[in-house]
């Protein structure tokens, strides 16, 4: 990721916070589609531009293997995806119109959290600027999630015994179903997510802690729940390693969070996130998740927040 020319930045960045990013995270949708596909590359540049990140942070993952894909996802949906023989009705529910570098994209961006918890294993933490695709389920896509890159990234861990105990913590306000739903069975993997009780999707799977709330929820309201989890979690899982799913779409303008979540609010929750993984040594690796508000630069400030913090409490 290369700053444009002229531009310059006001700090030097860290350079062991290590974030994926590649080109392909920009995928051309049909005119007018309703997800905002251009925030991959707005914030990445806004992050250069004020100096929050250097040319250096930024690495571009390899695509994922297919080892680690059927270690999630079954054989038959993957055969059926990257072979494009998914039926209308299938590629609607998954959000996007298909094609082979679409295909290629949701490999690089699951590649890309396997590649950044690694480098959170070495420096404390990582981002992936993509990613967070929770709705995906083991046989098939769903909310714009093919891959679920979550889950193929900690089952990753987990079989080369980089990690033993993991904790999901899937802040988007729609519940992790696909996560959820794959890890049911898992023990060494707890999913935990706050969402919004009667948003998206309607028929819920069971987390291993779900925490739904209100339509309309305050910020105040929503962080003193947020923080009256999150020791108790620590405490219960003891988890040595962290995902997190920042998504953004809590904030008050989101058209489809239905909160009352400033961004300030939102920059808080990362805050509590953030700080408890760093005062418990636990690493943490953070992917964007969700985030619709027709304001880009919300969404982009949103999730720029979550950068600064962390280069403001790893440095």
């Amino acid at each position: 990721m290369k700053k444009k020319s002229g531009e310059k930045r006001k700090t030097k960045a860290i350079p062991l916070i290590k974030v994926a990013w590649d080109p392909i995270y920009v995928h051309p949708l049909p005119e007018k589609h309703r997800f905002p596909m251009e925030k991959y590359e707005l914030l990445p540049q806004q992050l250069l531009l004020e100096g929050t990140l250097d040319d250096e942070n930024f690495f571009r993952p390899k695509a994922v293997s297919e080892e680690d894909i059927l270690a999630v996802h079954t054989a038959t949906y993957w055969r059926r995806l990257s072979n494009l023989e998914l039926s209308r009705k299938e590629q609607l529910r998954s959000g996007f119109p298909h094609s082979a570098l679409l295909i290629e994209r949701e490999k690089v961006i699951a590649g890309g959290s396997i590649q950044a918890a690694k480098f959170a294993l070495e420096n404390g933490i990582a981002f992936n600027i993509a990613g967070g695709t929770h709705h995906a389920y083991a046989d098939r896509a769903e909310g714009f999630c093919l891959l679920n890159d979550i889950a193929v990234a900690s089952s990753h861990l987990l079989r080369n015994k980089l990690a033993k105990q993991i904790l999901v913590i899937d802040l988007d306000v729609h519940q992790g179903n696909g996560t959820a739903k794959i890890f049911e069975k898992e023990k060494r993997v707890f999913t935990f997510s706050m969402h919004g009780e009667h948003n998206y999707p309607l028929r819920k799977e069971k987390s291993d802690l779900d925490v739904g709330v209100r339509d309309g929820i305050s910020g105040s309201e929503y962080l003193e729940k947020l923080s009256y989890q999150l020791p108790r979690l620590i405490d219960h899982v003891k988890p040595d390693f962290i995902f997190f799913q920042s998504g953004v779409d809590i904030i008050v303008t989101d058209k489809l969070g239905r909160l009352s979540v400033s961004i300030e609010d939102c920059k808080n929750r990362d805050e509590m996130v953030l700080s408890m993984a760093d005062s418990k040594n636990i690493p943490l690796m953070a992917c964007m998740g969700g985030g619709y508000t027709p304001q880009i630069k919300h969404i982009v400030e949103a999730h720029a927040n979550t950068y600064r913090l962390a280069v403001k409490l790893y440095g």
